[in-house]
């Protein structure tokens, strides 16, 4: 009892001296220790690492999960050390809904035909966003929350000691001052500045490893910022994946829904007035997201089996052409396409038999195909 009662009072004499060191030197009343430059950007460059971290951490969770309440929960789950149930994307639900409306008001009708077709897509795109999520989660953000409660609480940790080590070495010299302006003044104060000088010793000693120990782990930060970078290339490849799947079955539907919806609506445009996405290459995911391939490689004016049409002889349909925007620089493949240059306005327009990801483009005298994934049509 008397052992633990004396090592209570010392460590409230330790945290008594480091609290009146600490204040003495925030009122600029006493010295302090400073680390040299290179230790300085050391802990800088912690810190920052692991400032950014955080936020890139918490935003990317935004960006796969919006929903905030699924966060909480999913976090909850992930410090119980419980599996995470697995929920129904919204795609996936959107699915589920259409499925039923197409049920409901009649599958064999051009809408329950149509919204049973979107539904299936929904589904598919569902799926590749509960695989992206999956593997973001592994490949991405498990290793910047190893690092946030691992590593950057060691590292902490350390400096927390290396700060306590530093005011009292920031003591003792300041004990060691006093001592000897006493002995100026009385011999008899030999003796403290002897016990003075001791302390001094040991508590430069215990500073100088605590200083080493904590550089060790900083310098480690550059091993930390190898790792994230591959976790980031990670990221990218099953980001670049993800977004080939949506557009492979996004584009499957256009064709799908093209095919339907010039039998109801002859004459009419197929596509969207917005913005089309570059077309990927079916080589793979990394290939597609690093160049810009070619349009679709199969389109004829005419139906198989029948003569193609003649571009000089091709007119406009009754129901008229629209403008379109070029989005990106087209080569053309041969004689019956027409080359485009990005942001240039074009004349646009279908005819009954041509493949729906393609129309004809005219500008001044000069007319062919162009794909229509490379056009924004306009309103």
């Amino acid at each position: 009892m008397d052992f633990n009662m004396k090592k209570l009072a010392s460590d409230a004499g330790i945290f008594f001296t480091r609290a009146v060191q600490f204040t003495e030197e925030k009122f600029g009343q006493a010295e302090k220790t400073e680390l040299d430059a290179h230790f300085e950007n050391l802990l800088s460059r912690a810190d920052s690492t692991k400032n950014w971290t955080e936020k890139i951490l918490r935003q990317t969770e935004v960006l796969l999960q919006p929903n905030p309440s699924a966060r909480v929960e999913e976090f909850l789950y992930e410090k119980l050390d419980r599996k995470v149930p697995s929920r129904v994307t919204n795609g996936e639900l959107l699915a589920q809904y259409m499925a039923e409306a197409a049920s409901e008001l009649g599958p064999t009708t051009p809408y329950g035909k149509t919204l049973t077709k979107v539904a299936e897509a929904e589904k598919r795109l569902g799926a590749a966003e509960r695989d992206f999520i999956h593997t973001a989660s592994i490949n991405f953000l498990t290793p910047l929350r190893n690092f946030l409660e691992g590593d950057w609480k060691t590292i902490s940790k350390e400096r927390r000691l290396l700060q306590n080590r530093r005011l009292d070495l920031d003591a003792c010299k300041a004990r060691l001052k006093k001592a000897k302006a006493a002995e100026a003044k009385a011999t008899l104060w030999n003796d403290e500045v002897d016990k003075a000088e001791q302390e001094l010793r040991v508590a430069q000693t215990e500073f100088d490893r605590q200083a080493e120990v904590t550089r060790l782990l900083l310098e480690g930060i550059s091993s930390t910022h190898v790792n994230h970078l591959r976790c980031l290339h990670e990221f990218v490849e099953s980001q670049t994946t993800y977004y080939a799947q949506c557009y492979r079955h996004m584009l499957d539907l256009q064709k799908q829904l093209g095919s339907s919806q010039g039998a109801i609506f002859p004459g009419t445009f197929v596509g969207t007035t917005e913005p089309a996405s570059p077309p990927l290459s079916s080589t793979s995911p990394t290939t597609a997201a690093a160049t810009m391939p070619v349009g679709p490689s199969v389109a004829g004016l005419a139906p198989p089996g029948e003569a193609a049409l003649c571009l000089e002889e091709v007119a406009p349909p009754a129901s008229g052409t629209r403008k379109a925007r070029v989005l990106y620089d087209y080569e053309a493949a041969d004689s019956s396409e027409l080359a485009l240059l990005a942001d240039e306005l074009i004349t646009v327009y279908s005819l009954p038999g041509m493949d729906p990801d393609w129309l004809i483009g005219e500008r001044g005298n000069k007319k062919g195909k162009v794909p229509v994934t490379y056009l924004e049509l306009l309103s």
